[in-house]
């Protein structure tokens, strides 16, 4: 049974910085594109960013393009999302999830995420 859970949420402050960590079981993690989503009330979920199995590639929504970075540890089958410059409008749950197929890409709108977590909270303050 795959099991994914996000931490590091918080209650942050405008231009403050956090990061988010995702800690993955039951699959080769290293075998697996990984990415980040995240959904405000009344608003669709959104794409933020994905990471290709192997490290090498990433993708990043324009709307946090420059200010978050993605990474993974595939020796501690944990991935990131360092945030920095954090907006009001980043406020969200934020979820982390694994493609279903090994040894994808990294172009997110065309990985088929099939395992999530419970999703952590980032709330920025103004």
């Amino acid at each position: 049974q795959v099991q994914v859970v996000e931490s590091g949420g918080a209650l942050v402050q405008a231009r403050g910085s956090l990061r988010l960590s995702c800690t993955v079981s039951g699959l080769t993690f290293g075998q697996h594109t990984m990415g980040w989503f995240r959904q405000a009330p009344g608003n669709e979920r959104e794409g933020v960013s994905c990471i290709k199995w192997n490290g090498s590639t990433a993708y990043y929504a324009d709307s946090v393009k420059g200010r978050f970075t993605i990474s993974r540890d595939n020796a501690k089958n944990t991935l990131y999302l360092q945030m920095d410059s954090l907006k009001p409008e980043d406020t969200a749950m934020y979820y982390c999830a694994a493609d279903r197929a090994q040894f994808g890409g990294s172009w997110l709108p065309g990985v088929d995420f099939g395992y999530w977590g419970q999703g952590t909270q980032v709330h920025v303050s103004s």
